[in-house]
């Protein structure tokens, strides 16, 4: 298992080590070119080492760049233009250092005038080999004839006017997932570049099924607890905002993911209708978001306006990380890092001042007992929860019941049993209860 991560580590700098032979060939056929003048002549000394700099270069890349296409899902036809171009660029580079170095000598002489085509062919190969990675990286269409003549849709200036799926879901997919899921790269086989294309869907089935959440590969990934194996998306990428995740879910559930529909067209779109309007930036929801996270709504008006920075400031001193989501009105993100639980004591009466603003409170991995969440009701406005790998039981489940606006709540490797998992599912406001390996479940 660690040679594999090894592998899959060292695959992944192949887009680092890549730029190193694109640079020192450039370098040494600049050089080249330069020498031809008489007052830098002495620069033509410089051309053998830089090739042979881009040589070792470019087989490392080469290298590198094979075991990256063993880890991912490509388009076996572009994988295969960029794996011939880039070993072409290795032995063209190769045979540039011999001549250059004179090695070659004793079997053929190659004029100057002719070597210095052949290093101009060689960038012109390069680019090539260049542009075949970055359509592998970031799509067939990312330099193209198409994209030269798309034409851009033209922003919407009230929700009604908008179309579900060109003007809000599908701008969602392609900046959340299409680095993953598009031509050249289809990771699981699969694509969002259309609708139909995720209606085929790939390894897994369907991505999207109109009317059901529950056969929507695509709502069930986005939904996972983050720390699942499948949660998408993956590798640490962003992932969506709770209102993105609220826009796709009313899409296929709701609006029975369709396409080219205004929302006038559509059905019960009270509730979703302020969401989008925030995502797409338009009237008074568009405008009172918070520059680092203007995607979030302002759905619950208990949130009190908070000043004192300072004490958030002295939190962060003694151990909490802090994240602002929204100014106005303050909403926060807290995550406790590690550190002895007796230390915790210290921290909650900064915690209890700031309890009406967190929204979002990260508690795992701290060692905690039910005793130690008896602030929690405290937090009023909480709406998601991770305690799991805390050796907490169901005593704490009076503390986390009084959350009245609690939507998400995680319970992985605690004490819990099924039974207060249960209970906990019954409060109005609970749409996700994560609970795997929960110790005192295994034991029943």
């Amino acid at each position: 298992m660690l040679l594999l991560d090894l592998a899959l580590f060292s695959g992944r700098l192949h887009p680092i080590i890549v730029h190193l032979p694109i640079g020192f060939l450039l370098l040494a056929t600049l050089f080249e070119l330069f020498s031809y003048q008489k007052n830098l002549e002495h620069l033509k000394l410089s051309v053998s080492f830089t090739l042979f700099l881009g040589l070792i270069s470019a087989v490392f890349a080469c290298i590198l760049g094979y075991i990256l296409s063993l880890s991912d899902d490509y388009e076996q036809e572009e994988l295969v233009n960029h794996k011939i171009s880039g070993i072409a660029l290795a032995l063209s580079s190769g045979i540039l250092f011999l001549i250059s170095s004179g090695k070659l000598n004793g079997y053929f002489k190659v004029k100057r005038s002719v070597f210095t085509g052949l290093c101009v062919l060689v960038i012109l190969l390069m680019s090539y080999t260049g542009h075949q990675g970055g359509k592998l990286t970031h799509g067939t269409e990312y330099l193209s004839l198409e994209l030269l003549l798309q034409k851009e849709r033209i922003k919407q200036l009230n929700v009604e006017q908008a179309l579900i799926f060109e003007d809000v879901v599908h701008p969602v997919l392609i900046q959340r997932c299409s680095q993953c899921h598009r031509d050249g790269k289809k990771k699981g086989e699969l694509s969002m570049k259309t609708l139909e294309d995720l209606k085929i869907g790939g390894k897994n089935g369907a991505a999207v099924v109109p009317g059901s959440l529950k056969e929507s590969e695509l709502y069930k990934r986005i939904t996972l607890d983050p720390e699942h194996e499948k949660y998408m998306p993956t590798d640490g990428k962003t992932p969506l905002t709770d209102s993105e995740v609220e826009i796709i879910k009313w899409w296929i559930e709701k609006a029975q993911a369709v396409n080219g529909k205004k929302m006038t067209e559509l059905k019960n779109t009270q509730s979703i209708t302020p969401i989008i309007a925030s995502y797409l930036k338009i009237g008074e929801a568009g405008s009172s978001s918070d520059p680092q996270n203007p995607e979030y709504p302002v759905s619950n008006p208990d949130i009190p306006v908070f000043s004192n920075l300072k004490l958030l400031d002295s939190l962060r001193n003694l151990g909490l990380n802090i994240r602002v989501m929204q100014h106005q009105p303050l909403m926060l993100d807290i995550t406790l890092t590690e550190m002895e639980s007796d230390r915790i004591e210290l921290l909650i009466p900064g915690l209890k001042a700031i309890s009406k603003n967190v929204v979002w409170l990260n508690l795992s991995s701290n060692k905690l007992n039910d005793r130690d969440l008896d602030f929690l009701p405290f937090m009023v406005n909480l709406e998601k929860l991770r305690l799991e790998k805390n050796p907490i039981t169901d005593k704490s489940i009076p503390y986390i019941s009084t959350l009245k606006h609690l939507e998400a709540v995680n319970l992985n490797e605690t004490g819990m049993t099924k039974a207060g998992v249960e209970q906990l599912k019954k409060m109005p406001s609970i749409k996700r209860v994560y609970e795997w390996n929960m110790t005192a479940s295994s034991n029943n």
